[in-house]
């Protein structure tokens, strides 16, 4: 069966990795043919290469996958799937956005062109499959975001240390500062607390970012963007990994931080109650309030066994979501 697969294929340009990058390669690995768009990193290009990838593959393709997001992204997924029905192609939208909630509000019409003629839209959260079923939409299932678990070494953490890790990329919905405000408070009690901020830029976050620490006086690592090799190699030398999120859905750093054996104190937004469940797999706490995020990892530091607890929890609970379980959801959507 041959597939087309839309969606923002950046990495080689400085970005991370999006799912079209993992779950393609997964999907090829299990027999399909896939084709993908695309890699020009010009928002415009972008969109006129995944159209004219719809009009060439028309013929070829059983279904167009698209990665559907809620912001800018979002207007990829509008056009081309609007060509997909002209051009009479099942498409299937993979619903990203961690905001989508507030776009079926805002733009209901232009919603119900892109899902409500989808074969299937695909939730990777029970977040946003209840968020499209609560306006009406009937055809959403849910499939996980999957990570191949063999891949990551679990490793229990004996002694835990202030070393914190973050993991994404700079931009404003990920609210970056918020790392740097807990940062600064939790030094006021464990001096030697460190931070290392991994990820590319997006929307200037990032010097915005390094401006706001060197403004309070504190260090901190700013690695770029890291393979996840590299990042994975990096977590064995930091013990807590904190999510300060405004918006998100299922987001694939935390679930390998789980795997990794980190313990997580994330932001309670958007598709995170779904993945992570307060005082049994992580610590959870509400949008933007540094001091709950603060005591939250002072007590982790100060409550050892509940820490191996919540980390033992939470590599059970991700195994759920290996690559092997994962796959065959998509071999009934697809086939």
């Amino acid at each position: 069966m041959k597939l087309l697969y839309l969606g923002n294929q950046l990495s080689k340009h400085g970005f991370n990795k999006t799912t079209i990058e993992t779950l393609g390669l997964q999907l090829e690995q299990e027999g399909f043919i896939v084709y993908f768009a695309s890699d020009k990193k010009s928002f415009s290009l972008r969109m006129l290469d995944m159209m004219r990838s719809v009009i060439c593959y028309r013929k070829q393709v059983s279904y167009i996958l698209i990665d559907t997001y809620s912001t800018k992204a979002f207007w990829y997924a509008l056009v081309c799937s609007q060509l997909a029905r002209v051009l009479n192609i099942k498409y299937i939208p993979i619903l990203h956005g961690g905001d989508l909630p507030n776009r079926l509000k805002n733009n209901p019409k232009l919603c119900r062109m892109v899902f409500a003629n989808a074969y299937q839209n695909v939730a990777p959260s029970g977040y946003l499959k209840k968020a499209f079923e609560n306006v009406g939409f009937k055809n959403v299932i849910h499939i996980p975001n999957s990570i191949e678990i063999d891949k990551y070494e679990f490793k229990s953490r004996e002694k835990l240390t202030p070393k914190l890790l973050w993991v994404r990329a700079f931009a404003s919905i990920y609210n970056p500062e918020m790392a740097i405000k807990v940062l600064f408070e939790l030094q006021r009690k464990y001096p030697n607390t460190t931070l290392t901020m991994v990820g590319p830029d997006k929307d200037g976050s990032l010097q915005t970012t390094k401006a706001f620490a060197d403004s309070l006086g504190i260090s901190v690592t700013f690695t770029g963007q890291l393979s996840k090799e590299d990042w994975w190699e990096l977590a064995s030398e930091h013990d807590i990994f904190i999510n300060t999120t405004h918006f998100d859905n299922t987001p694939i750093s935390v679930m390998e931080a789980m795997a990794l054996g980190l313990p997580v104190v994330s932001t309670n937004v958007g598709g995170i109650p779904y993945l992570l469940t307060d005082n049994e797999n992580a610590l959870l706490v509400n949008d933007n309030d540094v001091v709950a995020m603060t005591n939250s990892i002072c007590y982790l530091l100060e409550n050892q066994g509940k820490t191996k607890e919540l980390t033992s929890n939470a590599r059970t609970f991700i195994a759920q979501m290996d690559w092997n379980v994962v796959k065959e959801g998509w071999k009934q959507v697809l086939r």
